[in-house]
């Protein structure tokens, strides 16, 4: 459903001006079927958010293709109401003048998906992440992390999109917060019979959600492998980046 193919992506090193380039991920490819979960990980720099962004359509790559069921990404016609995601930092994720309610609605009214009982699709989502309708009228200063955070998961499961790319999207949550939104995410995903892009430097959180790792260093591909299949990774790299979750 969604195909990476040679994909390279590099940045101006030094200024605006500078003619000089930095490289950040190079010769990216690979395939993501419908309902998978991919965990994308990597270390501090080694491209994985930048290639988030690339996938979202929000930074268009110097070299290469990104498809979604056989059209180009950067289309918003392609991503719209397909794609969704939801972000490290939930805070600036949120309009914070918008309440709850309006929050969850606006991807829907960009959608043009707005239904004529809209008060109780609103309800629905809200009890599907652990929230009641109480928490409609409610701006995001008056809520906790965890819980603007299942304000955004909401969201991004409003119109019901094939895949949600999270980016580092429980890293900011107390420990015990991040159970409870995995276990969340798990449930969600069999509810909407959807799939997830999981980008992520916790190695445990991704294998516990996760069906296949793709591991980045220095902007390559360092190993793909099956969750079921962790203990037996070629590089030493990985094997290092893995050792934590396989001893």
């Amino acid at each position: 459903m969604l195909s990476v193919d040679r994909v390279e992506k590099s940045y101006n090193k030094g200024g605006l001006f500078s003619r000089e380039r930095q490289t950040v991920l190079k010769n990216i490819s690979f395939e993501w079927g419908q309902g998978e979960c991919l965990g994308i990980i990597g270390e501090s720099g080694s491209g994985k958010s930048t290639l988030g962004r690339l996938l979202l359509g929000i930074e268009k790559p110097d070299q290469g293709t990104i498809l979604f069921r056989g059209k180009r990404i950067e289309d918003r016609r392609v991503r719209l109401g397909n794609i969704s995601a939801v972000f490290q930092d939930y805070t600036s994720s949120i309009n914070p003048f918008y309440t709850v309610e309006e929050a969850i609605l606006e991807p829907l009214t960009l959608q043009r998906k707005v239904q004529q009982d809209i008060k109780g699709k609103i309800d629905d989502l809200l009890y599907q992440v652990g929230l009641n309708s109480s928490y409609r009228k409610k701006y995001p200063h008056e809520l906790s992390g965890g819980e603007i955070q299942r304000v955004c998961i909401a969201r991004a499961v409003s119109t019901e999109p094939k895949c949600v790319l999270l980016d580092e999207a429980i890293s900011s949550l107390d420990s015990s917060v991040q159970i409870q939104v995995l276990e969340l995410l798990i449930n969600l995903r069999e509810f909407y019979n959807m799939g997830y892009i999981f980008i992520t430097h916790d190695i445990q959180a991704a294998a516990y959600i996760c069906d296949r790792m793709m591991i980045i260093r220095n902007g390559q591909i360092e190993e793909m492998v099956k969750i079921e299949q962790l203990k037996d990774v070629q590089s030493a790299y990985a094997r290092k980046l893995l050792q934590m979750i396989i001893a």
